[in-house]
């Protein structure tokens, strides 16, 4: 018996129930690479926790845990994430195995390189969002009227901040896979994206204004990133279809 389910060629038949047992095959390896990064994570939890913890001002690293079961529960809730994290590669390759039989050579191609555009901005994205937005947020919301109030971060809360925007800051970077996508399929062109220029700021304001930060500051630092995005995605778009152009004549000399 193979410990990891065999993939399907290209156009490869197969019945129903062959598709549901391979399914369940990738879903057991997948949750297999949760269970075991998960475990590493809480291994290696107190570095994990410092990690997080470093954004914040120096006095305040020491989060409140209110209860007697929290810093256990929120501890192992965050090696969760981070096992899922750590796992991800794992069950993005089981996901594509999946489904990779239903595209053909050249598409599957295309398929993984914008995958691997979508890994690298992600990880730009966390990389800006850790060591950029988040300490300057957080300095900003952890001094706000302290002649009022008390600053004393409860762990849940923080992380769930944390969080919240990494995951916002990673879907910020995508933006040009977005409007890639949208030019490859006809729905946008680059001719389109330059005239409404300023209607396309307007619509990443009111994106940057949507996703998770309670501050001004971390909705400026999230703003930053998108407008630059934007607007190489642009120029991204136009060298797009002057290939499309270019490919055309090519593919109707072929076809003839």
């Amino acid at each position: 018996m193979a410990l990891l389910p065999r993939r399907l060629g290209h156009a490869e038949e197969a019945t129903l129930g062959e598709h549901l047992e391979e399914l369940r095959a990738r879903l057991f390896v997948m949750l297999g690479a949760i269970a075991l990064g998960t475990v590493v994570a809480f291994v290696f939890h107190e570095r994990v926790l410092d990690w997080l913890n470093r954004p914040l001002p120096p006095g305040h690293r020491r989060l409140l845990a209110i209860g007697i079961a929290e810093p256990f529960t929120v501890t192992l809730t965050v090696c969760v994430y981070a096992g899922f994290v750590l796992a991800l590669p794992v069950v993005l390759w089981q996901l594509w195995l999946y489904f990779a039989p239903a595209f053909d050579p050249a598409a599957e191609r295309k398929v993984l390189a914008l995958a691997a555009c979508a890994v690298a901005l992600g990880a730009a994205g966390v990389a800006f969002g850790y060591w950029v937005l988040l300490p300057r947020a957080v300095h900003f919301l952890t001094n706000y009227d302290n002649r009022h109030f008390l600053h004393l971060p409860q762990a849940r809360a923080y992380y769930n901040f944390v969080a919240t925007v990494l995951v916002g800051i990673v879907l910020v970077f995508q933006t040009p896979l977005v409007v890639l996508g949208l030019v490859s399929l006809g729905v946008l062109g680059s001719r389109t994206l330059r005239r409404q220029r300023r209607f396309g700021y307007l619509v990443t304001a009111a994106v940057a204004l949507a996703l998770p930060g309670p501050d001004p500051v971390t909705t400026f630092l999230e703003l930053l990133p998108m407008w630059v995005l934007f607007e190489g995605s642009i120029w991204l778009a136009v060298l797009v279809e002057r290939r499309q152009a270019r490919a055309a004549p090519a593919s109707a000399t072929l076809g003839g």
